[in-house]
């Protein structure tokens, strides 16, 4: 049988691979954009050199909580605080999965507790 001209004829397996078609490009160009302002206000790559769990988190939910609170845009950086969400995001990722020595969370068992 004979594709169709429209029809690609060619194969690849890729099923199992990430589906990284479905991210959202606005979104990644947002949080590119909180990236620039990052590397403008302390230096590119500066995350990298590794942050403090709980900083990121108390970063994360003051920025969930500013959207809670009906604002949009950071004052700062006149940014969508969803943006800095999704890199909060990106930066807790690697720190827990890099920096495991950055890990300074308050943790139950640690204190004994249950």
């Amino acid at each position: 049988m004979t594709p169709l001209a429209n029809e690609p004829s060619g194969k690849k397996n890729d099923q199992d691979k990430s589906r990284v078609d479905l991210l959202d490009p606005e979104f990644l160009l947002a949080v590119g954009e909180v990236l620039r302002f990052g590397a403008a206000k302390y230096a590119a790559h500066n995350w990298r050199g590794g942050i403090a769990i709980s900083r990121l988190i108390g970063s994360t939910f003051r920025h969930l909580l500013a959207i809670c609170r009906g604002e949009d845009i950071d004052s700062e950086s006149r940014l969508p605080h969803t943006a800095h969400l999704g890199c909060n995001a990106m930066f807790l990722y690697a720190m827990l999965k890099h920096r495991p020595d950055l890990d300074d969370r308050w943790k139950y068992k640690d204190h004994g507790w249950e």
